[in-house]
C-alpha cells in the first residue's frame, strides 16, 4: 500500500509538472483548442487521417492473419521443407525493424512500379504491417495449438485423421480462443503501427495531427487529441474482442452437454 501511494503521489506529482509546463506556454489556452470545433479542422486534417489509419490497419490485420496461421500451421508441419521454411520466414520478418521494411517496400514498389504512385505509401504500409504482424501471429498460433492437451491430437490419429486434418479441424478452432487476448494484442500493435507511415508519405492520423498542429500552431492540443481518439480505437476493438471470446466460450458450453443416465436410456 506504501508503494501503491507513493506511485500514485509520483504519478499526481509528473501530471501537474507537465499541466504546469503546458499552461506556462499558453498551450492549454482556449484558443488553441477552438480551432478542434470548427468542421474544417476535421474535413481537412484529422478525418482524412483517422481514415487512413483505418483502412490501413484493417487491410493489414486481415492480411497477416492469414498469412499468421499459415506459417504458425506451417512451423508445426511433418514435412520438413516446409517446417523449416515457415521458421525462416517467420523468423526473418520478426527480426527487420517495421519501418525499414516499410521504406524498402516503398522503395521497391516504385523502383518496379507494382503500384500506382497515388498507392504507393498505402501498399508499402500493408505490406509492411502484414509481414512484420503475420510473423508474430505464426508464433501466437503455434504456441495455442501447443498449448493444447496431447490428448487432442491423440483423439484425432485414433478416428484416423492425419497431421493437416487434425490441425485444421481438431486444433486450430480449439486453440482460437486461447490465442484471442494475445491475437487482440498484435491487431492493437499493428493498429499504433501505422503510425510509422508518416515516413513514407502516408497520410495517417500522426501525419494530419502534426499538419493540423502547424497550420493553426497548436501542436500539442492536435497531438492530444490524435492520442485520445487512437485510445478510444483501441478499446473498442479490445471491448470487441472481448465480448467475441466470451461468445465462444459460452458457445463451447452449450455445445457440451453433460450426458445423463436418461440421455444414456434413451440412446439405449
Amino acid at each position: 500500500m506504501v508503494i501503491s501511494v507513493l506511485c500514485l503521489a509520483g504519478l499526481l506529482g509528473g501530471l501537474w509538472w507537465v499541466l504546469s509546463a503546458l499552461a506556462e506556454k499558453g498551450q492549454l489556452s482556449p484558443e488553441k483548442w477552438q480551432p478542434f470545433l470548427t468542421r474544417e479542422m476535421w474535413q481537412t486534417y484529422l478525418l482524412p487521417g483517422i481514415q487512413g489509419t483505418l483502412q490501413a490497419a484493417a487491410m493489414a490485420i486481415v492480411l497477416a492473419i492469414i498469412l499468421g496461421i499459415l506459417l504458425g500451421i506451417g512451423r508445426l508441419s511433418e514435412n520438413r521443407l516446409i517446417r523449416y521454411g515457415s521458421g525462416a520466414v517467420v523468423e526473418f520478418f520478426r527480426a527487420i525493424p517495421l519501418l525499414i521494411l516499410m521504406i524498402f517496400c516503398f522503395q521497391m514498389f516504385a523502383d518496379y512500379s507494382l503500384f500506382p504512385s497515388t498507392e504507393l505509401a498505402v501498399a508499402a504500409v500493408v505490406t509492411g504491417l502484414a509481414l512484420s504482424n503475420g510473423a508474430v501471429i505464426a508464433e501466437i498460433v503455434r504456441a495455442g495449438i501447443r498449448s493444447l492437451p496431447r490428448g487432442q491430437s491423440e483423439a484425432a490419429v485414433a478416428l484416423g485423421l492425419g497431421n493437416g486434418q487434425t490441425l485444421r479441424m481438431v486444433l486450430l478452432p480449439q486453440a482460437i480462443t486461447a490465442m484471442l487476448p494475445a491475437l487482440v494484442a498484435q491487431l492493437v500493435v499493428a493498429l499504433k503501427d501505422t503510425a510509422l507511415g508518416y515516413q513514407i508519405t502516408y497520410v495517417e492520423a500522426v501525419r494530419q495531427g502534426i499538419q493540423a498542429g502547424s497550420a493553426y500552431s497548436n501542436y500539442v492540443p492536435a497531438l492530444l487529441v490524435i492520442a485520445m481518439v487512437m485510445i478510444a480505437i483501441n478499446l473498442l476493438l479490445s471491448k470487441l474482442a472481448t465480448v467475441l471470446e466470451n461468445r465462444l466460450r459460452r458457445g463451447k458450453k452449450a455445445v457440451a452437454k453433460p450426458v445423463t443416465q436418461k440421455v444414456l436410456v434413451e440412446n439405449a
